[in-house]
């Protein structure tokens, strides 16, 4: 079946769903329909914001459905008039039910930024960085309605650089996505590729990050509190409390904490501030107080004058 044939409805929301929107478009896939999120209100000025995959299929002439669920009877009656042989997923935002499964002639693909079955869940880049894995991947999977379990059609390795964060790093995978779902889909929809299901013993689980776990830990050795400033940038920002302040850092890197400085404690490191931690210190290397721009650590301190409060807040 040539990919022209192919009646297709894509499900994305964010940056991550560019990349596979773009190539099934440049491959010719019959594109009917791209469902996104519902428009948000975002910003200090609470202005309503598209989804970054609602505005490049308007740029792409691709009609767009916004559901607000898919408990609507009229929502997957929309997807159902399509009358879809294929849906391709990625990072949609939502779990899809069973009525919304069935409806392909083909089971629904899904764009997985890991090497399934490890870090199934809806923060799988961050948790990457925060376990120092050295290697992730991308995953071409079929969706069923346990998350992130159906059986894989096609995966690929990818190293994760030392200085990589996630927006990064989940650039990157996004494109080693879209690139080996359009050379996996072929294959699959003629029957000659089979995905293989996962190996369940060996599953870990990611969660949904929150704004608290951003808050670096007093129990974290330093390499894991370095490791949490590349993971949670952009989200949810890495942090401590200043001064009863919230003290985001956006880049760091380790030294020796020296002997007898207790997790929290502050001390100087080439003209920057260091946050002691179990086996070592957290240099800040750019830091962002509450209402205020990033700036450079050595800026920070002069900003302080080089009188530094004795420890930050740790969780």
């Amino acid at each position: 079946m040539k990919p022209s044939e192919v009646r297709t409805i894509f499900m994305g929301s964010p940056e991550f769903a560019l990349p596979s929107l773009r190539a099934l478009a440049e491959r010719g896939y019959d594109l009917r329909l791209s469902v996104t999120q519902p428009d948000r209100r975002a910003g200090r000025g609470g202005r309503m914001r598209a989804p970054a995959a609602k505005v490049e299929a308007e740029r792409l002439g691709i009609d767009v459905f916004q559901p607000a669920s898919f408990r609507d009877p009229d929502a997957v009656a929309t997807l159902a008039a399509v009358e879809p042989d294929l849906i391709v997923v990625a990072a949609y935002g939502r779990i899809l039910p069973r009525a919304v499964l069935d409806l392909p002639r083909h089971p629904v693909v899904n764009v997985h930024p890991s090497l399934l079955p490890r870090w199934r869940g809806p923060s799988p880049v961050a948790a990457a960085i925060l376990a120092g894995d050295e290697t992730t991947g991308v995953s071409i999977m079929e969706l069923v309605p346990q998350m992130d379990a159906g059986p894989v059609l096609a995966a690929r390795p990818f190293p994760i650089a030392p200085t990589d964060t996630t927006a990064a790093l989940e650039a990157r995978l996004a494109e080693e996505g879209a690139a080996l779902l359009v050379e996996t889909l072929p294959g699959w929809l003629s029957g000659e590729l089979r995905a293989v299901p996962q190996d369940e013993a060996s599953v870990t689980v990611c969660p949904l990050l929150e704004k608290a776990h951003g808050h670096l830990g007093v129990a974290m050795t330093a390499r894991e509190a370095e490791r949490a400033v590349r993971a949670y940038d952009p989200w949810p920002g890495a942090f401590v409390t200043y001064q009863g302040d919230r003290l985001a850092i956006w880049r760091a890197s380790l030294a020796d904490a020296g002997d007898g400085l207790v997790p929290g404690a502050i001390t100087l490191v080439a003209g920057k501030p260091a946050v002691a931690f179990r086996e070592g210190a957290l240099v800040l290397d750019e830091v962002q107080r509450s209402g205020s721009r990033r700036v450079s650590g050595e800026a920070f301190v002069n900003g302080e004058r080089g009188r530094l409060a004795g420890s930050v807040g740790l969780a």
